[in-house]
């Protein structure tokens, strides 16, 4: 199966109020970027360029355009500086001229997935999972706000203090080529200053790359693409930041090209590679609050727009409902995340959410609904190391109106021994006959998957099953040898 699965330290304390002294007097041994330095040349550079001519450079010429110009300021004023430093001085110039000035290198940097600014002075970071504090900072309140002003005037937003928070999805650009989505919130609503969390959507991974990162086995990964094909519908489920996103995208990857897949998301981070594909996206209300467009509305029309498929980002609301009924009435195989700690505590936040609709519905009456939808759970989880990993798949073994329940065809068991590394093994159980009728039907190849699988590669013995979730299904199962 392999069709698709420099930060600167720089002082923070105000400059005394004294006269600007000459460049050419600094110490050569200095090793932070002077404030006073940095600004001197951002005057000078001011000075010096023609902002009409300097409008008509794409982004990319006009960075190299200024970087040149600060570059001969630099040399003709005789600082003295090592090459290092004096290439710091010139980035920080250019990148507090026309980009996003300290927050430049981390946008720049691969491993960061988020970055968190509690006020001027603090700046947090998450790399692989794991968040930590970086030395860089802002000057001054004043520096953060206009550096938060140019962020959110890219898309046509603004945040002050009669609109004192604002979300919102950056575009894709040559400083961030994934995108990124932006949330700011400001005083008096915060205490300890603008916070901004700047999430930069994650690279489009596909099964084959979770693979490798021992987010899940392989036999798995073959059925879920077998299920995707097949038209199964797929709950995605997860905390916060547990790969909920990539892995929907990940499966997306096994939906055939000829059919019509249209997206929902709150903000657009999903990259499908078929062509046949319409993104749509919530708008928040304008100032005068009008205008809002919710991910119901879109779910909404959706059906209205001949879907063969319907992915929704995040359910988080009323929309529950139009997306099961969506999935009852011809559009099967459709794909939505959910936050949940378990598969079953996914569908009764399904059952939860879908009542909170505007129309009246008994609540057995939603559990019908869910069961009949839903037919398999995908369980994600973060854990404190930061991997992210599938720790159980399960199929709805519940029908009608039957309490929820959720039978196991792998689980992630960390308690295993494992020779080649942490302990921990995924362990797979039969696949029920209704998933292997409805393969079979899809034309899947599934003769290997019709036998119980055997516990993922690791020492010799096989482990105990774990104990079956409770529910009427539960009963009869058996860990595969």
């Amino acid at each position: 199966m392999r069709a698709g699965f420099g930060e600167w330290a720089h002082r923070t304390d105000p400059l005394p109020a004294t006269p600007e002294p000459a460049l050419g007097a600094l110490a050569p041994t200095r090793s932070d970027l002077d404030e006073g330095l940095v600004s001197t040349f951002k005057r000078k550079l001011l000075d010096e360029v023609d902002l009409h001519e300097l409008g008509r450079l794409d982004p990319g010429q006009r960075r190299i355009r200024l970087e040149r110009v600060v570059a001969h300021l630099v040399s003709t004023e005789g600082v003295i500086l090592t090459t290092r430093e004096r290439n710091a001085l010139i980035r920080r110039v250019v990148d507090e001229s026309i980009g996003l000035g300290v927050l430049e290198p981390l946008l720049a940097d691969e491993t960061v997935s988020e970055i968190m600014i509690n006020g001027p002075d603090t700046i947090y970071v998450e790399r692989f999972g794991q968040v930590e504090r970086v030395s860089a900072s802002f000057a001054s309140e004043e520096q953060l706000r206009q550096t938060i002003d140019r962020i959110v005037s890219t898309v046509n937003r603004r945040v002050d203090e009669s609109s004192p928070m604002v979300d919102a999805r950056l575009p894709a650009d040559e400083r961030m080529p994934r995108g990124a989505r932006v949330h700011v919130v400001l005083p008096p609503l915060v205490l300890n200053g603008p916070t901004v969390t700047i999430r930069l959507f994650p690279k489009s991974y596909g099964l084959d790359e979770l693979l490798n990162r021992g987010s899940l086995d392989e036999p798995t990964a073959e059925l879920l693409a077998a299920c995707v094909r097949a038209r199964l519908n797929i709950i995605v489920s997860g905390g916060t930041s547990s790969g909920k996103t990539t892995m929907l995208n990940a499966l997306s990857a096994f939906i055939q090209g000829r059919q019509r897949i249209i997206t929902i998301e709150d903000a657009a981070e999903l990259s499908l590679v078929q062509d046949h594909v319409v993104r749509l996206e919530t708008r928040p209300a304008n100032v005068e609050g009008h205008g809002q467009v919710t991910i119901r509305d879109l779910v909404r029309n959706a059906l209205r727009m001949r879907p063969d498929r319907i992915i929704v980002g995040e359910v988080r609301g009323g929309e529950a409902l139009d997306m099961l009924q969506a999935m009852n009435t011809g559009h099967e195989g459709s794909l939505a995340t959910v936050h949940a700690n378990t598969t079953v505590d996914a569908l009764i936040r399904l059952e939860t959410l879908a009542s909170m609709s505007d129309v009246e519905v008994p609540f057995h009456a939603l559990r019908d609904q869910v069961n009949n939808a839903v037919d398999l759970v995908i369980q994600l989880l973060r854990g404190s190391d930061g991997t992210r990993r599938v720790v159980e798949v399960g199929w709805v073994s519940s029908r009608h109106r039957e309490d929820f329940a959720v039978q196991p065809l792998m689980r992630w068991d960390p308690e295993i021994p494992n020779a080649s590394g942490p302990p921990g093994r995924f362990v797979r159980y039969p696949i029920p006959q209704p998933i292997l009728d409805k393969l079979r039907i899809a034309g899947e190849p599934i003769g290997l998957s019709a036998v119980p699988l055997s516990v993922a590669p690791g020492p010799g013995t096989a482990p105990a099953a774990p104990a079956a979730p409770a529910g009427p299904a539960a009963s009869g199962r058996r860990a595969a040898p």
